[in-house]
């Protein structure tokens, strides 16, 4: 698969997962934190595709098979680099509504 494919893939993973979460985190704040959890899942698995493009570049690069880097390849690590940390923080958001729901 060309750079551009690559990139353009995980940019378009990165960022449906980016979109999964900040809708799970809408849900937790209206307590609707089944949804929530469904979404957060999604956006799990979306970033995970996102990843593994990621993966198999670096274990390419291990293999001797260098990848040209341009500025779309840089963009779509930064939209995994970001999607991924939206994720985790939003996680801990969602955990935070439901602590704070039972009081």
């Amino acid at each position: 698969m060309d750079i551009e494919t690559v990139s353009m893939t995980l940019i378009a993973h990165a960022g449906e997962a980016r979109r999964l979460a900040f809708e799970a985190l809408a849900k937790a704040k209206t307590h609707d934190f089944t949804e929530a959890d469904v979404l957060i899942a999604e956006s799990e698995k979306e970033v995970t595709l996102s990843h593994q493009g990621q993966t198999d570049l670096l274990i390419n690069e291990a293999k001797g098979v260098s990848t040209q880097v341009n500025v779309l390849l840089v963009h779509s690590q930064d939209h995994l680099m970001t999607s991924m940390l939206a994720i985790d923080l939003i996680k801990e958001m969602i955990i935070l509504y439901k602590e704070l729901s039972k009081k």
